[in-house]
Parts: structure tokens; C-alpha cells; sequence
């Protein structure tokens, strides 16, 4: 699915869809794209040389945090809140890069995904920007398409 060309792609032209939410108000101003690492195991047995053996560990997937404008709709809180009254609700998630047309050139799909973190504010009265929200994602894992 990625598309290859000579210029990378501007960061400004995103989807994220969220398996269960109506895509119509999530409108997400800021992703962190998902990331992933193995862990390396150092081992060394009496009989080795002085340098240790790296070795592959786990791997682990960093959570995702999304940023939108509050709007008022509350299905985000609601699936966080399930989550809070012990009720994981596990999702898939999209998050997909569009080119200047607004075609898809690039997708990200985590697997299994549940909010971990639920932000709002800061509010001021001096203030002129937009009220931010902030949802925290953690999964399983992620391909990319």
C-alpha cells in the first residue's frame, strides 16, 4: 500500500479512525506515530571470549497519544471511562497518511488497542488558542501497510 516517490510526504494530511467510534468527530490535530523495540539481552557463559552474546528480548510498543480539539463529543471519555470501571474495550486503530490530493499513501494499523490516558487543558482566560484533549493508547503491536 505505501506509495514511494522522490519527496517525502507533508505531516499535515492524516486519518485516524478508531474501530467502534464514528470517524465523524474525532478530527485529531497531533499523532504520535507508533513505535516499537526489542529488547537486547546480554549472556555470557564461563567459556566465552571477554564479550558478551546480544541476544533478542521482548519486543515492546510504546502507547500512542492522540491530540484533538474539544468538541463535546464524548465517545473518546466514554471508551476511556469503560476502561477506567475495569471494562477494557480493545480496538484496532488506523492512522493514515494522505498525500496533497487527500489520497492514502500510508497506513499504520495497531492491534488491540485501549486508552490508558484520558487529558484535557490546560484552560485560560487570557487565552486564544483551541481547548486540547489528549487520548493516551496502548496496543500490541503494529504493521505497516
Amino acid at each position: 500500500m505505501a506509495v514511494q516517490r522522490d519527496n517525502p510526504y507533508p505531516n499535515h494530511n492524516f486519518e485516524v479512525s478508531i474501530a467502534g467510534i464514528a470517524d465523524d468527530n474525532l478530527g485529531f490535530s497531533e499523532v504520535e506515530l507508533p513505535s516499537g523495540e526489542i529488547a537486547v539481552i546480554e549472556y555470557r557463559e564461563g567459556r566465552d571470549a571477554a564479550t558478551v552474546r546480544k541476544l533478542p528480548g521482548l519486543v515492546t510498543y510504546p502507547n500512542v497519544t492522540l491530540k484533538r480539539g474539544i468538541n463535546g463529543y464524548l465517545a473518546l471519555y466514554n471508551w476511556w471511562k469503560s476502561a477506567r470501571d475495569g471494562n477494557i474495550q480493545r480496538a484496532d486503530v488506523s492512522i493514515t497518511l494522505l498525500d496533497e490530493r487527500r489520497q492514502e499513501v500510508m497506513r499504520w494499523n495497531l492491534s488491540r488497542a485501549w486508552p490508558v490516558k484520558l487529558e484535557a487543558g490546560p484552560l485560560n482566560a487570557q487565552g486564544n488558542d483551541v481547548a486540547i484533549e489528549t487520548l493516551e493508547l496502548a496496543h500490541e503491536g503494529f504493521e505497516i501497510e
